[in-house]
């Protein structure tokens, strides 16, 4: 993941640019740079911050999935090809940063408001004083350091909504049909377990209940409940079935196969500290935020993979409350207040410049 600003102290006036690479996962500071321009304008130095930004990950991973954010519309919507460049000073640099993105195996442009780009302004704040000051901007000279900043990119400071443009990319999320662990609310994790004969009866009347929907791919769990669930929707549609890893369950590990009362029976102090922290695993198991963090890195391969497309995800209880979570920026605790029936579809859209939306939640009329 990408972020990159630039500007100028009177457009044109003293500029600078600013520059980020980031681990689209931990959030991790990889590289970072900026620079002072002389005297040029604030477009000018947004496009060399966005060339600098691609030039760096390409770098570190020249075959890599890329999201490229910027605070700047204009830079945005014209490397996304929606609006037209019509400035002669823009079009040699949009050329330079299209070569540069067309190495990489997918880049996607997201805008974002500028309290979400805060590390690239401040470097390209930095760079402009410095081109006011006739100097050049350097790594020595900055006001904060560069991989230890705790900005968090993920995590959106919005507090209102805006109304994005453009179309989203929608997901359809079905939970899997009853198993026999369902059936008797008992943990089921990473375990195979098969669909009893009434979960392959919810699968096909959810199957027909999508029928009319205009879906462009199925993703999967690797795990055979959701395979198999997946697979009789595929077979009304006549499309694949994609499978993908980070949409898998939870590892419950000890806790696999027993009740709720009868891990409070045999694991109390355990399941108190689980319950109170995300980042806290079941015995030999493995955390929420472990969770999340493969939902997360599944969801943006999906969003760059499908843009604008709807997507059907056949998944499991805590990964479709994740994906909910995240749409509705809402904290932790939300996992434990949110009930999701077998076979049920949720539905989300996703928005490349502005909040997901969630559309529909536990949904079980096809049950009836």
């Amino acid at each position: 993941m990408i972020e990159a600003d630039g500007g100028s102290r009177g457009n044109p006036g003293p500029a600078g640019y600013g520059a980020v690479v980031r681990d689209a996962v931990s959030g991790e500071v990889l590289a970072e740079a900026a620079e002072s321009l002389g005297v040029t304008t604030n477009n000018v130095a947004e496009y060399r911050g966005l060339i600098a930004a691609l030039t760096k990950a390409a770098e570190l991973a020249p075959d890599a999935d890329v999201e490229a954010r910027m605070d700047s519309k204009l830079v945005v919507e014209q490397m996304s090809g929606r609006w037209r460049i019509k400035h002669p000073d823009m079009k040699p640099l949009a050329m330079e940063a299209r070569k540069l993105a067309s190495g990489f195996s997918s880049v996607r442009f997201t805008w974002i408001p500028r309290e979400r780009n805060k590390h690239a302004d401040r470097l390209a704040n930095e760079a402009m004083d410095a081109a006011a000051q006739g100097r050049e901007w350097s790594a020595s000279s900055s006001s904060a350091p560069a991989a230890s900043d705790d900005e968090e990119p993920h995590r959106p400071t919005t507090a209102g909504w805006a109304a994005p443009t453009g179309a989203p990319t929608r997901t359809l999320l079905l939970r899997h049909g009853e198993t026999s662990l369902s059936a008797e609310k008992r943990f089921a994790g990473v375990g195979e377990i098969p669909l009893t004969e009434t979960g392959v009866l919810q699968a096909k009347a959810a199957a027909k209940a999508l029928a009319g929907r205009s879906i462009d791919a199925i993703v999967s769990s690797p795990l055979g409940r959701a395979r198999q669930t997946a697979q009789e929707v595929a077979d009304v549609l006549d499309l694949p079935v994609r499978t993908e890893d980070g949409f898998r369950e939870t590892d419950f590990g000890d806790w696999e196969g027993y009740t709720f009362a009868e891990v409070r029976e045999r694991w109390p102090a355990e399941l108190d500290t689980w319950l109170a922290d995300p980042s806290v695993a079941p015995p030999h198991g493995e955390s929420f935020t472990d969770v999340a963090r493969r939902v997360n890195t599944a969801r943006d391969k999906l969003l760059v993979r499908f843009r604008q497309q709807t997507v059907l995800i056949v998944s499991h209880v805590t990964p479709i409350k994740l994906l909910v979570r995240s749409a509705l920026e809402a904290p932790p605790s939300s996992l434990y207040r949110m009930f999701l029936d077998v076979s049920s579809l949720s539905e989300i859209d996703w928005y490349a410049d502005g909040p997901a939306v969630l559309k529909r939640f536990n949904d079980t009329h096809h049950l009836g």
